[in-house]
């Protein structure tokens, strides 16, 4: 199993990244993903914190351990530039906090974080037509997100990625250790967002590949 969305006492989680890449061996987990909030005013610190961190947990945990940020609340015009930014500081996975239902972000986020070619773009609510056909050119990764309030428009977003041709992938948004799923709980999850066994599985190998990806980036 691979996890690509979470968060730590970084940023706004409850978990040292210690203790969340315990949890996620003890689940069995392969590789985990730490993508604290950031912006302008805090991503090189974030960077390099979780560098610190996963410079000695990396040898021990017996996980993929990658480094990355959730780019949160930029404006649209600067969503570009921060991405540019974060890969040059270091970041090897980039996500951008989508339009969800459950948040005020700025209209026209999704869009532009779609053309910055930021990895994943997570819980991106009542996606257009026009943003998941970019996304499928971009290789543009949309979430289906396991968190609550996050997850009211999976079903929206399954629909426009199956119609337009964008690929999908889950995304746990993890802020404290029960948001952890276990790999039942991760397929529930997608089949309650109406995947198919075989959309979870091609979901699953997404992820892996994103994380092969994101290694390359070190």
């Amino acid at each position: 199993m691979i996890e690509v969305h979470t968060h730590t006492v970084f940023s706004d989680g409850t978990l040292l990244p210690a203790a969340l890449a315990r949890r996620a061996r003890v689940l069995d987990y392969q590789a985990i993903a730490f993508t604290d909030h950031a912006d302008w005013t805090n991503y090189a610190w974030l960077l390099e914190q979780q560098a610190q961190s996963l410079t000695h947990l990396g040898l021990f945990s017996g996980l993929d351990l990658i480094v990355g940020l959730e780019l949160t609340h930029v404006p649209p015009p600067l969503i570009r530039e921060m991405v540019e930014s974060a890969r040059n500081a270091g970041a090897q996975l980039v996500l951008a906090h989508g339009q969800s239902l459950n948040d005020c972000v700025e209209t026209g986020t999704n869009l532009a974080a779609i053309e910055a070619g930021v990895d994943i773009l997570a819980h991106p609510g009542l996606i257009t037509a026009e943003e998941v056909s970019l996304a499928g050119e971009r290789d543009v990764l949309l979430e289906i997100s396991c968190r609550a309030g996050h997850c009211l428009a999976n079903g929206h977003v399954l629909g426009m990625a199956r119609q337009y041709g964008a690929r999908v992938v889950l995304g746990s948004d993890v802020h404290v250790a029960a948001d952890l799923p276990s790999r039942g709980q991760r397929r529930l999850i997608a089949l309650g967002a109406g995947m198919s066994e075989e959309e979870f599985i091609q979901a699953e190998t997404a992820a892996q590949k994103l994380i092969h990806k994101a290694r390359g980036r070190k």
